[in-house]
């Protein structure tokens, strides 16, 4: 009995530990990592801020876990749709438009917690810094070999360069969260859109695997 009550308890701790740090990341895309405070994301996630401490005791282990659980988020959410797609070219847009996907649907209210946590950190060494730049560092090497592996399907036209194209790729995807927020929402996900099936059809051995170019 004693045993499924802890187990029990053990269970619960996970869960409210999941949910504040849902709360913490969406509040992060807003806010920033630094914006994380105690009153603030206590009531955000409904829950005391006895409780808080029951999970974290500094704010830097708070952040280091937000970037773990925004990367799971962005597998989920993402990658995994995308490797749906057949391997190719048809893949490499497909992990394109997941992202957009990701954003257009307002996942978080901020839009993109990394593109906030990587202009926040980008010069301030530390723990949290490497964790934001390990976290970008396996997306962009996972753009990349998908790349290679269409290169090497005969997908993409030989001597393609791989790690050019996923750094294109991705800052098209980075564009488009501050487009769509400042300036047209519609118009920043249709651009970034067209300009990856573009790129995609004129580097593609055979274009008809891709959707025809919008007129």
């Amino acid at each position: 009995m004693a045993d499924t009550k802890t187990d029990g308890r053990r269970a619960r701790g996970e869960r409210s530990r999941e949910a504040i740090l849902g709360r913490a990341v969406a509040l992060a895309s807003v806010h920033g990592l630094d914006g994380l405070t105690l009153g603030r994301l206590a009531e955000a996630a409904g829950v005391s801020k006895s409780g808080f401490f029951a999970h974290w005791r500094d704010k830097e282990q708070l952040q280091l876990d937000a970037v773990d659980w925004a990367s799971r988020q962005w597998t989920e959410r993402i990658v995994e749709p995308a490797l749906r797609a057949p391997a190719g070219v048809r893949r490499l847009l497909a992990l394109h438009e997941a992202r957009l996907a990701f954003y257009a649907d307002r996942v978080l209210p901020g839009g993109c917690f990394f593109f906030v946590a990587q202009v926040e950190f980008d010069d301030r060494p530390g723990p949290v810094r490497d964790r934001i730049a390990q976290a970008m560092s396996r997306w962009l090497g996972f753009i990349e070999r998908q790349a290679a592996e269409a290169v090497t399907l005969g997908e993409l036209t030989p001597g393609t360069d791989a790690a050019q194209l996923a750094y294109e790729i991705e800052a098209l995807g980075e564009a488009a969260v501050i487009h769509a927020r400042l300036l047209s929402h519609d118009l920043a996900y249709t651009r970034a859109r067209r300009a990856v099936l573009h790129r995609l059809r004129s580097l593609a051995t055979d274009p008809s695997l891709l959707p025809e170019e919008p007129a």
